[in-house]
């Protein structure tokens, strides 16, 4: 039963990224009415530019994506033991932005990576970087699909306990959107 609008932030801007197959996939499960990818494709976050134009068009349009939403997944990489740079300037720019967005906003995060432990130190960061945001924040179960390469078949996830992680993530998800459960 499709209902709600679910956003989904990859924190890689590669098209065909491991975080964008598995923003999908939480989008499948889901099954909202709409689901949208947003676009992180941001300037860096500057002082002086926020003082000389104010927040960017394309910041806004995040900002509102994220307060019109019913429910938000983030999909990570680890890049340096921590979240990627296009990620934490998100981040940046949508906490200058007025209304708080994020605040008690039902948020899962996941990840996926090329490494052994599958993004857990990005997710220990990105859980850092949210407190501040007061986003209604599903402990779990956890998702870090390591070796991700591995991990997706035609786009698909393929290793049954990433996807049964996944399936409960997305099932949790809904409870706190105070959506009909699938």
């Amino acid at each position: 039963m499709a209902s709600g609008t679910l956003l989904g932030i990859s924190g890689s801007l590669r098209a065909a990224s491991f975080n964008r197959k598995l923003l999908r996939e939480a989008a499948r499960l889901f099954e909202p009415e709409q689901f949208i990818e947003a676009d992180l494709r941001l300037p860096l976050y500057d002082g002086d530019l926020e003082e000389a134009t104010g927040i960017p068009a394309k910041v806004q349009v995040l900002a509102d994506q994220i307060a019109a939403s019913d429910a938000v997944v983030i999909s990570g990489p680890e890049y340096n033991s921590a979240i990627s740079g296009v990620l934490k300037n998100a981040l940046d720019w949508v906490s200058r932005t007025k209304n708080k967005p994020w605040a008690g906003k039902p948020l899962a995060i996941m990840s996926a990576a090329a490494g052994r432990t599958g993004g857990a130190r990005s997710q220990f960061a990105l859980r850092h970087c949210l407190v501040a945001f007061r986003p209604n924040l599903i402990p779990g179960p956890e998702l870090m699909v390591a070796d991700a390469s591995g991990q997706f078949q035609e786009d698909r996830l393929i290793n049954e306990a990433n996807l049964g992680a996944l399936t409960e993530l997305m099932a949790e998800l809904r409870v706190a959107a105070d959506l009909p459960e699938i």
